[in-house]
């Protein structure tokens, strides 16, 4: 039986290049801010492809072996266990590295043997050479706004990969996917799209971050479940969006103001 497809709502042409990328067997980089449907994306096209997908979170303590994998002792014996990059490789799916720039520089040197037309991971500790299949694909993903000297892509991995940039979507679009993961009446989610495009406004100025929209969805799903818009807003978007008494004091009466 047919997995269940996730939920995604197209913007542009990003389903149609994420396919022929796929089909010629090229990486693929995302990027764009937090929360702005690059994960479920990845799912959502991995389900219409039909590929497995393995989905890692990078941080500062991701090592290469994390990903390849590694020796264990397990009842007395030691063996190999491969790492998920190494499993979708030898399964033919789709590995996706969320994050990429918080892992540390061994992980990006690993992949850069898959990221050309050799197509290969060589194990050192196993002594083997994995070709990638045809169905294989790596998809990575990192957030422009979070770059820094110390934590930014270099532009030698950047320009082995296929790019697509994400934003926020569209008012009407973004009302549609509100609506759909939390349940909410579609009159009531117009209220919180409006309250965003408000909030996001206030970017440069007062927050590190823009409200995102999965930010909204959880704002949206308290409120379909019977709580007061207003608490919703203060639990769901404003303590996440700031520490700062003077801040969060200036986005709940934007919140006052757009819900009355």
């Amino acid at each position: 039986m047919t997995p269940e497809i996730p939920f995604y709502v197209p913007v542009g042409n990003e389903c149609e290049l994420f396919e022929t990328a796929w089909q010629r067997r090229l990486p693929l980089l995302l990027k764009g801010p937090t929360g702005c449907g690059k994960t479920r994306f990845v799912t959502h096209m991995a389900a219409r492809l039909q590929r497995p997908l393995f989905t890692v979170s990078c941080h500062d303590d991701l090592t290469a072996a994390d990903l390849t994998g590694r020796f264990l002792i397990k009842g007395g014996e030691t063996v190999w266990v491969d790492g998920p990059l190494t499993r979708a490789i030898r399964e033919g799916g789709i590995c996706y590295l969320d994050e990429i720039v918080e892992a540390r520089k061994d992980v990006t040197v690993v992949l850069h043997p898959l990221t050309d037309d050799r197509r290969m991971l060589p194990l050192e500790r196993t002594n083997e050479i994995l070709h990638a299949p045809d169905t294989f694909m790596l998809v990575v993903s990192y957030n422009p706004g979070y770059q820094n000297i110390l934590k930014s892509l270099k532009p030698s991995t950047r320009q082995r990969f296929v790019a697509l940039s994400f934003n926020f979507p569209p008012p009407e679009i973004e009302l549609e996917i509100i609506a759909s993961e939390s349940g909410l009446a579609r009159d009531r989610c117009t209220a919180l799209v409006n309250l965003a495009t408000r909030l996001r406004l206030l970017k440069d100025v007062d927050l590190e971050e823009s409200v995102s929209t999965r930010l909204l969805v959880y704002c949206a799903t308290l409120m379909a479940a019977g709580l007061d818009p207003y608490q919703a807003a203060q639990a769901a978007l404003v303590e996440p969006l700031s520490d700062e008494t003077e801040v969060q004091q200036g986005l709940l009466e934007l919140i006052r103001a757009t819900f009355g």
